[in-house]
């Protein structure tokens, strides 16, 4: 079983770490969605090559054995919000990392304007202005389902929650430019 405090990977590193071209993606990735190294952004291929691999298990399942299973599945997968309600194991299969990323606390933050850059965003998270139903969320990390969504709102403590703030002014002034 192994000793419960030893911590383990979460992550698998790429075959080819050297590769130009993923190197280029990664750093892409890295920098559009504001991670903070790449050893993040291979938990959430690992995190997706695990959903992928469950879903390839599910189809080699006979008729009878995957009905059940295969709804809860896709049920849950649509109430994380990574695939529409009436999906397919085809589309899951479909699903790239960039679904997975889409669906962050702190890309959330940043498409709803309550942050003026995905870099804020995370630094506001970690600082404990960013709230989710009725607790405060501290990891930007943090993967948001669909019914939380509409529950993201700054901490009733954080000055942010002033409407004269200045970083919440700026903040809305952008993200109305940038819905133009």
């Amino acid at each position: 079983m192994g000793d419960p405090k030893k911590q383990r990977k979460k992550y698998e590193t790429p075959l080819h770490p050297w590769r130009r071209d993923q190197l280029d993606i990664e750093l892409k990735l890295v920098g559009e969605y504001g991670l903070r190294n790449k050893r993040e952004l291979w938990k959430y291929k690992t995190m997706l090559s695990k959903i992928r691999s469950i879903a390839r298990s599910l189809l080699a399942k006979s008729i009878e054995e995957r009905e059940k299973i295969e709804k809860q599945y896709l049920m849950r997968l649509s109430k994380l919000g990574l695939i529409p309600e009436n999906s397919t194991l085809d589309d899951v299969l479909d699903m790239d990392v960039k679904n997975l990323l889409e669906r962050r606390l702190q890309t959330i933050v940043y498409r709803m304007g309550l942050a003026r850059s995905i870099h804020e965003a995370r630094q506001l998270i970690t600082h404990g202005h960013i709230m989710v139903g009725n607790r405060v969320v501290r990891v930007p990390s943090y993967l948001i389902k669909k019914a939380e969504e509409q529950t993201i709102t700054y901490a009733p403590k954080s000055p942010l929650n002033k409407p004269n703030h200045p970083i919440k002014a700026l903040a809305t002034v952008k993200h109305s430019e940038k819905n133009k």
